[in-house]
């Protein structure tokens, strides 16, 4: 069965830079578009990044274009995030999630199902 572990979280000064990771293992990564999604408490589930089976096209939520950058790599299946110039609104728990249409979906009701994600905090 498909799973994905999310890494990579932590506490980061504001204009500080992260990388998180999602690794994922129990289905063919490479035939799956995959995403980051993030919700801070009592917040929405919102997309931030998401990206297309082989990479050919990203897709980036305003509030992260030009500081966030999604990658995948899919000899290892793994899923990127790397994040720079924090800002503390970008505090959630990041997950990420795989879709085998061409897109990951816009909202996260879309998806059943979510792994633990990871925390990213960046105090004010």
């Amino acid at each position: 069965q498909g799973r994905v572990v999310e890494s990579g979280g932590g506490l980061v000064q504001p204009g500080g830079s992260l990388t998180l990771s999602c690794a994922a293992s129990g289905f063919n990564f490479s035939n799956f578009a995959a995403g980051w999604y993030r919700q801070a408490p009592e917040e929405k589930c919102e997309l931030v990044a998401s990206i297309t089976k082989t990479g050919g096209r990203t897709i980036y939520a305003d509030f992260v274009k030009g500081r966030f950058t999604i990658s995948r790599d899919n000899t290892e299946n793994t899923l990127y995030l790397h994040m720079s110039n924090l800002k503390p609104e970008d505090t959630a728990v990041y997950y990420c999630n795989y879709d085998d249409r061409f897109r990951m979906a816009d909202t996260c009701n879309a998806y059943a199902y979510w792994a633990r994600g990871t925390q990213v905090t960046v105090p004010s």
